[in-house]
């Protein structure tokens, strides 16, 4: 029974988009120069969503430009959570099944993981780009003895173009992992708000080093 990628795929960008107009019961978890990172009981499994909220000295070309899930992208280059990156499909324009890698993180803790997710790609009338993913399973993805595997549900980013400011970008991102393997929950907990400042810390540099 072959999975129907784009479908899923399309139902994954819907739950963001009402992720992001439904402002109700966020609680903050983590403020930096960057990013506000709150979170909230996730529907679809027995842990969190994370949602960041900042705005990047960029345009908005600029930040898409750092994370758009394409084959050799500019992602695993500085972000420290994503070691390697791979189409495994294209299953149309805007719809792909890749994987991902990424590297042990939290002094260890967390040993290397994979994650095989069906990812789209959406642009608004309004300028603003979304990359929305989700997991699946892929006929040349197998288990992997050399990482655990984990999920992600319903996650992605938002790349909102401010108004009269082409040099600021408000990204939106949705973070909603299902870790795998027997992390206690505390682990897990501190993890997320940490990762989530540091991706937005770490983009910030890359679109810099862009510019130039």
């Amino acid at each position: 029974e072959a999975m129907d990628y784009a479908a899923l795929a399309e139902a994954a960008a819907e739950k963001l988009e009402l992720y992001r107009r439904d402002p109700s019961g966020w609680r903050g978890c983590r403020r930096t120069g960057e990013v506000a990172v709150s979170c909230r009981a996730s529907a679809e499994f027995a842990g969190n969503v994370y949602r960041g909220e900042g705005i990047v000295a960029a345009s908005p070309q600029a930040v898409w430009e750092c994370i758009k899930p394409v084959a050799g992208g500019l992602r695993t280059k500085w972000d420290e959570n994503v070691k390697d990156f791979e189409v495994v499909e294209a299953v149309s324009d805007t719809i792909s099944v890749c994987r991902t890698t990424t590297p042990s993180a939290f002094m260890r803790i967390i040993s290397p993981r994979e994650f095989v997710d069906v990812v789209l790609i959406k642009q608004y009338e309004d300028g603003t780009m979304l990359s929305a993913a989700t997991n699946v399973e892929h006929p040349l993805c197998p288990a992997h003895p050399n990482f655990v595997r984990g999920f992600n549900y319903p996650c992605g980013c938002f790349c909102i173009p401010l108004p009269g400011e082409p040099d600021r970008t408000q990204l939106l991102t949705f973070f909603q992992t299902d870790l795998g393997g027997y992390l206690p929950q505390t682990v897990v907990d501190s993890f997320f708000p940490a990762s989530i400042a540091g991706f937005y810390s770490n983009l910030s540099k890359a679109v810099k080093a862009l510019k130039v």
